[in-house]
């Protein structure tokens, strides 16, 4: 079975300083329908103004990776950790008992875009944690490279749930074929570009979501960059 969610059925905040899409519900969008997908409970595509971002504020209990498109993206953050995340590095922090952060366009003039992910922990009360960590294009460009797991596998960032985020780079007409566990949930989000999964088109902030699927077939009908999740 495969939902597809377009990108224009998300929910949409503009503070001006800040647009935002939200695949799931958030902050004032609520729909009882659209509370996240398995472990996966929030993807918001995030566009911020330059010398603008999200002032300190409070997490808990939550596995939070930011993954930055274009432009660059300020982080500083209660355990002491100030970092700048990049195009093609991902970064992942651990809520766990309680951390305090900002998230900010360090640029005047130049604008950040963000996916800002969250995943449901499966056990609550865990120290916080920070990890960032690069993930060069050129190797996604060759296969499907693992960014976040359970375990930490292959140099991934390790999250506190049985999820895996793996990401890709398409060009135009290239083929990927992917095996699946068929007793798991899954989802694919369009970071740019375009692809067929089997019949489906998928365009730029397109989600698919899959379950009791064992083998998918992506061709990029434009240049494509992709995250997939494999979710409990």
């Amino acid at each position: 079975m495969r939902q597809h969610l377009a990108a224009t059925d998300r929910f949409h905040t503009d503070l001006g300083w800040l647009d935002s899409r939200h695949t799931f519900s958030f902050g004032g969008w609520w729909d009882p329908t659209r509370t996240g997908f398995s472990a996966l409970r929030v993807i918001n595509d995030d566009r911020v103004q330059g010398g603008s971002g999200f002032g300190t504020h409070p997490h808990r209990d939550m596995e939070i990776l930011s993954y930055v498109v274009d432009g660059a993206l300020e982080h500083k953050d209660s355990m002491g950790t100030g970092s700048i995340i990049r195009p093609g590095e991902l970064q992942a922090m651990r809520a766990g008992t309680g951390v305090t952060h900002s998230e900010w366009n360090p640029s005047k003039t130049e604008g950040v875009r963000f996916l800002q992910i969250w995943i449901q922990p499966d056990r609550t009360g865990l120290p916080p944690k920070y990890q960032q960590a690069e993930f060069p294009f050129a190797d996604r460009r060759e296969r499907e490279v693992l960014l976040a797991s359970p375990d930490g596998a292959d140099g991934s960032l390790e999250i506190a749930q049985d999820a895996r985020l793996f990401g890709r780079l398409l060009t135009e007409g290239d083929t990927q074929t992917v095996t699946l566990d068929g007793a798991r949930r899954g989802w694919i989000q369009v970071v740019r570009g375009a692809v067929d999964v089997d019949a489906q088109r998928l365009t730029e902030g397109d989600g698919l979501a899959f379950v009791d699927e064992e083998r998918l077939t992506i061709t990029a009908v434009a240049d494509a960059e992709l995250l997939r999740f494999d979710l409990p």
